[in-house]
């Protein structure tokens, strides 16, 4: 029988077999999303699970799998508080040169394999546009250790900040974020600097249009009091 909203979801785990390990440490990073989307839980998966499954020197392609979900106009609502969480923790760890760490609540939290895996599925293809753009060691010192590397990780999480607005029903307010998230972790991966570039870039419109849909906002409530007022 189906679950309902209500209903609990159950955990599950990831189980993968010594070859596919082996298969995770493939130079493509549409394969590894695929591979691990195929191999979720029949009920839910963690946040924890998916990140002991990626390892340490994984935690890049961790922030990849947390934002293809949101290349879709409208995204799940709820999930990207829980994932922009996730990753605000990944930059912030990253900053600091620290072990990553989530909190027993985010880490514990399930989330609905069925719909992660859709829309892997559907984000894969924006995944697999970018593989096919990135070329490492463009703009090198973009990607580089030192200075380069504390901006970058400050991008990501400003980028984490933006995801996790309060703007999940308008369009777009998730996937501008989530896009300059996917380039600059790609672009780490890579050592791309042309797309870590993309993505310092992309967090500048995302933080422009949310400044557009906040002074919008206000205009609106000014011209209600307004005429509420004259009323």
């Amino acid at each position: 029988m189906k679950k309902t909203e209500d209903e609990p979801i159950e955990p599950g785990h990831i189980h993968l077999s010594a070859a596919q390990q082996g298969e995770l440490e493939t130079d493509s990073l549409g394969e590894k999303l695929s591979l691990i989307s195929a191999n979720l839980p029949s009920g839910g998966v963690t946040l924890a699970e998916m990140r002991d499954l990626v390892g340490q020197d994984g935690l890049l392609l961790l922030v990849i799998a947390l934002t293809v979900v949101f290349m879709v106009p409208v995204s799940i609502p709820g999930v990207s508080t829980v994932f922009g969480a996730a990753i605000l923790l990944i930059g912030i760890c990253r900053l600091l040169d620290r072990t990553f760490w989530l909190p027993k609540r985010i880490e514990h939290r399930v989330l609905p394999s069925e719909r992660i895996r859709a829309a892997i599925n559907v984000g894969s293809q924006w995944l697999h546009r970018l593989e096919r753009m990135s070329r490492p060691h463009r703009l090198n010192w973009m990607a580089s250790a030192g200075l380069m590397e504390v901006v970058n990780s400050a991008a990501l999480i400003i980028g984490a900040l933006l995801l996790m607005a309060p703007f999940g029903l308008i369009p777009f307010s998730n996937t501008l974020p989530a896009l300059a998230l996917l380039f600059l972790a790609v672009g780490l991966l890579q050592r791309d600097g042309l797309c870590v570039l993309f993505g310092h870039l992309l967090n500048v419109v995302s933080a422009l249009y949310f400044a557009v849909l906040a002074l919008g906002g206000l205009a609106f409530l000014r011209e209600v009091f307004h005429y509420l007022v004259g009323a």
